[in-house]
């Protein structure tokens, strides 16, 4: 695998047609084979965001379908008192700047959002 093919999408922004279009990549990446591996993660503002928006859950779950696996910030769903309600959507929440660092070091070309 050549470390161009593997990418890791942060999404931070509150602004929901950015995180619309990264989750719209992170799904086409996955589904047309764009990537041969990528990551998904939710660091911020974006968090509190999926949570109130039914349409970003729909491609929450469309990618969750493909891959099985996203992760969110735990240090901010903990301080928003959001991580519970992240968990049970299936959202795995973890600390991610140590994760995030290894997988730049992993050859993962970061995109954020």
């Amino acid at each position: 695998m050549n470390k161009s093919d593997k990418v890791v999408i942060i999404i931070s922004t509150a602004e929901k047609e950015k995180v619309y279009a990264g989750m719209m990549y992170a799904v086409n990446a996955l589904k047309q084979g764009w990537m041969n591996d990528v990551k998904l993660i939710f660091f911020g503002p974006s968090e509190k965001l999926l949570l109130s928006d039914s349409e970003l859950q729909e491609y929450l779950n469309e990618y969750l379908e493909l891959k099985g696996e996203v992760t969110a910030c735990k240090f901010i769903s903990d301080n928003d008192q959001t991580s519970e309600k992240i968990g049970k959507m299936g959202i795995q929440v973890e600390y991610v700047g140590e994760m995030i660092s290894n997988f730049i070091k992993d050859g993962f070309v970061p995109m954020i959002w």
